[in-house]
């Protein structure tokens, strides 16, 4: 065993602190990652204040499933990578690998069921422990190739972010002349704007905030809406062919379907901690359809990776401290951040 030290919470109301733990040694077909950076998810924040009843908190949690990093150390039958490469781990380190789902690429579904990267059991009976630290320890079929050159702090945050857009985008057939709505513009939204153009879609931005505007141009987009502007969202009524709903909070559905035009569909990918309410006719109405859609498997998830690196689309961040954590996790509940807090683990003292 190897010990690491990372950042954790002990409690549901405790915040994060300095925690060492071991890590597995290296197998004979793992990879040893010094992690560079790990970006702050929204899940991160559910899960250290167990906000979601269908998935309990496990204490002591090390959160963190945007990583980045070198790798250190190759067991002596890892063919897919050697000393000094870049990688990446995101919300998956082991499945099955045998069910129907884990045969198909979607190992996020694995019957078994998959093994996340945090707040999960091994197979080794033990607590999986996340980003928020040194290093991490995994099956080199579980980490992901990352292109030389680019900056890893920007990259980290593709692993969750980059990935859960990307995936609905990619499964509904979006392409050139596309009509693409992106409802909320924070860590996930930004992402599916850069990625939606980088499609050749034709992009709205869905806010209720009307200080996002400029940053949706930034971003990419053709347009922005203020949803809490009905007549904003009358022009928009029957216009769009897929819209990604981001927003991890309760919110009014049955305006957003309607912007939707026959056959459209409404992808969640935002993970509410309170039921969404919807009228039945505004699925009837228009023959639409109510999707949802958790990351990607690992074929998808390198795909995604490559699709980002080839077209230079990377997610634009704030990098912190370990020591800024806690303040980046209240902010972040505002808004207060441009896109992702991505933080530096050299800044993380033994």
């Amino acid at each position: 065993m190897t010990e690491c030290h990372g950042y954790a919470a002990k409690s549901a109301d405790s915040p994060l602190e300095p925690f060492r733990f071991e890590r597995r040694d290296v197998g004979d077909e793992d990879v040893r990652l010094d992690i560079a950076y790990c970006g702050i998810c929204h899940s991160d924040v559910h899960m250290a204040r167990n906000e979601w009843s269908s998935t309990p908190t496990t204490y002591p949690l090390v959160p963190g499933h945007e990583i980045a990093g070198r790798v250190s150390q190759v067991g002596k039958k890892v063919r897919k990578f050697k000393v000094g490469d870049l990688a990446g781990v995101g919300c998956l380190v082991d499945s099955c690998r045998r069910c129907p789902n884990c045969r198909r690429g979607l190992e996020q579904f694995c019957h078994a069921p998959a093994t996340f990267t945090y707040n999960s059991m091994g197979k080794d009976g033990k607590p999986t422990y996340g980003g928020y630290s040194s290093a991490m320890v995994v099956d080199e079929a579980f980490a992901l190739k990352i292109a030389a050159g680019l900056p890893l702090e920007r990259v980290a945050p593709l692993l969750c972010a980059g990935i859960t857009t990307y995936s609905p985008l990619k499964r509904h057939g979006v392409a050139k002349g596309s009509r693409v709505g992106v409802l909320g513009l924070g860590g996930l939204g930004h992402m599916a704007v850069k990625i939606a153009v980088a499609m050749g879609a034709e992009v709205t931005v869905l806010s209720g905030s009307k200080s996002k505007a400029p940053d949706a141009k930034r971003l990419g987009a053709h347009e922005f809406a203020l949803t809490s502007d009905p007549a904003a969202c009358q022009r928009l009524a029957r216009r769009l062919d897929l819209i990604v709903d981001t927003v991890s909070a309760q919110h009014d559905l049955d305006v957003i379907l309607n912007m939707l035009d026959v056959e459209g569909t409404l992808a969640l990918v935002g993970a509410s901690p309170k039921p969404l309410e919807f009228s039945a006719f505004s699925l009837i109405g228009g023959r639409r359809r109510l999707a949802g859609s958790l990351i990607g498997g690992l074929p998808e998830t390198q795909e995604m990776l490559d699709f980002c690196a080839e077209r230079k689309v990377l997610a634009d961040v704030e990098t912190i401290g370990v020591r800024d954590i806690n303040a980046a996790y209240e902010r972040l509940l505002k808004g207060d951040v441009r896109y992702r807090f991505s933080i530096d683990l050299k800044t993380l003292q033994p």
